[in-house]
Protein backbone atom coordinates (compact mmCIF):
# COMPACT_ATOMS: atom_id res chain seq x y z
CA UNK A 1 0.00 0.00 0.00
CA UNK A 2 1.37 3.40 -1.02
CA UNK A 3 0.79 6.28 1.37
CA UNK A 4 1.78 9.92 1.30
CA UNK A 5 2.34 11.60 4.65
CA UNK A 6 1.96 15.17 5.78
CA UNK A 7 4.10 16.52 8.62
CA UNK A 8 1.94 15.98 11.70
CA UNK A 9 1.49 12.17 11.62
CA UNK A 10 5.25 11.70 11.18
CA UNK A 11 5.94 14.28 13.89
CA UNK A 12 3.67 12.59 16.41
CA UNK A 13 4.79 9.05 15.56
CA UNK A 14 8.44 10.06 16.02
CA UNK A 15 7.63 11.71 19.37
CA UNK A 16 5.84 8.63 20.71
CA UNK A 17 8.55 6.35 19.27
CA UNK A 18 6.17 4.55 16.91
CA UNK A 19 7.45 5.83 13.55
CA UNK A 20 8.51 2.33 12.45
CA UNK A 21 4.86 1.30 12.41
CA UNK A 22 4.63 2.95 9.00
CA UNK A 23 6.95 0.37 7.42
CA UNK A 24 5.10 -2.46 9.10
CA UNK A 25 1.73 -1.26 7.79
CA UNK A 26 2.54 0.18 4.36
CA UNK A 27 4.76 -0.83 1.45
CA UNK A 28 5.80 2.68 0.37
CA UNK A 29 5.85 5.86 2.44
CA UNK A 30 6.24 9.06 0.44
CA UNK A 31 6.62 12.66 1.55
CA UNK A 32 7.12 15.85 -0.46
CA UNK A 33 10.15 18.12 0.13
CA UNK A 34 8.07 20.70 2.02
CA UNK A 35 7.12 18.08 4.62
CA UNK A 36 10.78 17.15 5.10
CA UNK A 37 11.62 20.84 5.49
CA UNK A 38 8.89 21.26 8.13
CA UNK A 39 10.22 18.25 10.03
CA UNK A 40 13.72 19.81 9.97
CA UNK A 41 12.47 23.27 10.99
CA UNK A 42 14.51 24.83 13.86
CA UNK A 43 11.37 24.99 16.02
CA UNK A 44 10.48 21.32 15.45
CA UNK A 45 10.99 19.10 18.49
CA UNK A 46 14.60 17.88 18.63
CA UNK A 47 13.77 14.16 18.19
CA UNK A 48 11.77 15.06 15.09
CA UNK A 49 14.42 17.28 13.52
CA UNK A 50 17.14 14.72 14.35
CA UNK A 51 15.05 12.00 12.67
CA UNK A 52 14.41 14.20 9.62
CA UNK A 53 18.08 15.15 9.23
CA UNK A 54 18.93 11.47 8.85
CA UNK A 55 15.72 9.92 7.53
CA UNK A 56 15.46 6.14 7.18
CA UNK A 57 15.98 4.55 3.78
CA UNK A 58 12.32 3.51 3.58
CA UNK A 59 11.17 7.13 3.43
CA UNK A 60 10.92 8.41 -0.16
CA UNK A 61 11.03 12.15 -0.74
CA UNK A 62 9.37 13.02 -4.04
CA UNK A 63 8.45 16.39 -5.50
CA UNK A 64 4.96 16.71 -6.93
CA UNK A 65 5.01 17.56 -10.63
CA UNK A 66 2.13 19.99 -10.32
CA UNK A 67 1.86 22.69 -7.72
CA UNK A 68 -1.33 23.69 -6.00
CA UNK A 69 -2.20 27.01 -4.45
CA UNK A 70 -4.45 26.48 -1.47
CA UNK A 71 -4.57 29.59 0.68
CA UNK A 72 -5.93 27.89 3.81
CA UNK A 73 -3.16 25.25 3.85
CA UNK A 74 0.57 25.38 4.48
CA UNK A 75 3.08 24.27 1.86
CA UNK A 76 3.56 20.81 3.40
CA UNK A 77 -0.16 20.03 3.30
CA UNK A 78 -0.47 21.44 -0.22
CA UNK A 79 2.47 19.40 -1.56
CA UNK A 80 1.26 16.27 0.25
CA UNK A 81 -2.17 16.57 -1.37
CA UNK A 82 -0.61 17.17 -4.80
CA UNK A 83 1.77 14.21 -4.42
CA UNK A 84 -0.96 11.88 -3.16
CA UNK A 85 -3.10 12.82 -6.14
CA UNK A 86 -0.27 12.30 -8.67
CA UNK A 87 0.92 9.01 -7.16
CA UNK A 88 -2.63 7.67 -6.78
CA UNK A 89 -1.80 7.00 -3.13
CA UNK A 90 -4.23 4.74 -1.38
CA UNK A 91 -4.15 6.98 1.69
CA UNK A 92 -2.96 10.46 2.63
CA UNK A 93 -1.77 10.59 6.25
CA UNK A 94 -2.83 14.02 7.54
CA UNK A 95 -4.22 15.30 10.84
CA UNK A 96 -5.24 18.92 10.21
CA UNK A 97 -8.92 19.49 9.56
CA UNK A 98 -8.62 21.93 6.67
CA UNK A 99 -6.12 19.69 4.88
CA UNK A 100 -8.25 16.61 5.42
CA UNK A 101 -11.33 18.33 4.06
CA UNK A 102 -9.49 19.57 0.97
CA UNK A 103 -7.99 16.13 0.33
CA UNK A 104 -11.39 14.45 0.57
CA UNK A 105 -12.88 17.14 -1.68
CA UNK A 106 -10.26 16.08 -4.24
CA UNK A 107 -11.23 12.41 -3.90
CA UNK A 108 -8.38 11.27 -1.65
CA UNK A 109 -8.76 8.92 1.27
CA UNK A 110 -7.32 10.31 4.47
CA UNK A 111 -6.10 8.85 7.75
CA UNK A 112 -4.62 10.53 10.78
CA UNK A 113 -2.25 9.58 13.55
CA UNK A 114 -5.01 7.81 15.49
CA UNK A 115 -5.90 5.79 12.41
CA UNK A 116 -2.32 4.57 12.09
CA UNK A 117 -2.29 3.57 15.75
CA UNK A 118 -5.67 1.90 15.42
CA UNK A 119 -4.58 -0.05 12.35
CA UNK A 120 -1.39 -1.12 14.14
CA UNK A 121 -3.49 -2.25 17.10
CA UNK A 122 -5.79 -4.22 14.76
CA UNK A 123 -2.68 -5.87 13.24
CA UNK A 124 -1.38 -6.78 16.71
CA UNK A 125 1.68 -4.54 16.37
CA UNK A 126 0.98 -2.15 19.23
CA UNK A 127 -1.57 -1.58 21.94
CA UNK A 128 -3.77 1.38 21.09
CA UNK A 129 -4.34 2.04 24.80
CA UNK A 130 -0.59 2.05 25.48
CA UNK A 131 0.01 4.32 22.48
CA UNK A 132 -2.48 6.93 23.60
CA UNK A 133 -0.97 6.79 27.10
CA UNK A 134 2.38 7.60 25.52
CA UNK A 135 0.72 10.38 23.54
CA UNK A 136 -0.72 11.79 26.76
CA UNK A 137 2.80 11.80 28.26
CA UNK A 138 4.21 13.61 25.22
CA UNK A 139 1.35 16.12 25.16
CA UNK A 140 0.37 16.70 28.82
CA UNK A 141 -2.01 19.50 27.86
CA UNK A 142 -4.30 16.84 26.37
CA UNK A 143 -6.00 14.77 29.08
CA UNK A 144 -5.97 11.04 28.29
CA UNK A 145 -9.72 10.82 28.81
CA UNK A 146 -10.26 13.31 25.96
CA UNK A 147 -7.95 11.41 23.65
CA UNK A 148 -9.69 8.13 24.50
CA UNK A 149 -13.14 9.67 24.00
CA UNK A 150 -12.07 11.21 20.69
CA UNK A 151 -10.62 7.92 19.47
CA UNK A 152 -13.80 6.07 20.32
CA UNK A 153 -15.98 8.72 18.68
CA UNK A 154 -14.15 8.70 15.35
CA UNK A 155 -16.17 7.21 12.55
CA UNK A 156 -13.90 4.69 10.82
CA UNK A 157 -14.35 3.11 7.41
CA UNK A 158 -12.65 0.05 5.97
CA UNK A 159 -10.31 0.80 3.11
CA UNK A 160 -9.25 -2.67 2.00
CA UNK A 161 -9.18 -6.30 3.03
CA UNK A 162 -6.11 -5.50 5.17
CA UNK A 163 -8.54 -3.48 7.31
CA UNK A 164 -6.67 -0.17 7.33
CA UNK A 165 -8.93 2.38 8.88
CA UNK A 166 -9.50 5.90 7.75
CA UNK A 167 -11.16 8.89 9.31
CA UNK A 168 -14.16 10.34 7.55
CA UNK A 169 -13.90 13.79 6.04
CA UNK A 170 -16.06 15.34 8.73
CA UNK A 171 -13.66 14.51 11.53
CA UNK A 172 -11.30 17.21 12.68
CA UNK A 173 -7.64 16.43 13.13
CA UNK A 174 -6.71 14.96 16.49
CA UNK A 175 -4.82 17.94 17.84
CA UNK A 176 -7.00 20.52 16.06
CA UNK A 177 -9.96 19.02 17.91
CA UNK A 178 -8.42 18.59 21.33
CA UNK A 179 -6.44 21.82 21.54
CA UNK A 180 -8.35 24.09 19.19
CA UNK A 181 -4.99 24.90 17.57
CA UNK A 182 -4.06 23.57 14.13
CA UNK A 183 -0.74 21.69 14.12
CA UNK A 184 0.87 24.09 11.67
CA UNK A 185 0.13 26.94 14.10
CA UNK A 186 2.03 25.08 16.82
CA UNK A 187 4.95 24.58 14.44
CA UNK A 188 5.09 28.30 13.69
CA UNK A 189 5.10 29.35 17.37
Amino acid sequence: MVVVADTSPINYLVLIEQIDLLTRLYTRILIPPAVLAELKHPLAPKPVSDWACDPPKWLEVLSPKDSLTLAQLDLGETEAIALATEMHAEVLLIDEQAGRQEAVRRGLRVAGTLSVLDEADQAGLVSFDQSYSTTENQFPCIPGRHLRDHAKAISLTQLSSRNPRIHTAGQVGLFDHLTGIPFHSINSM
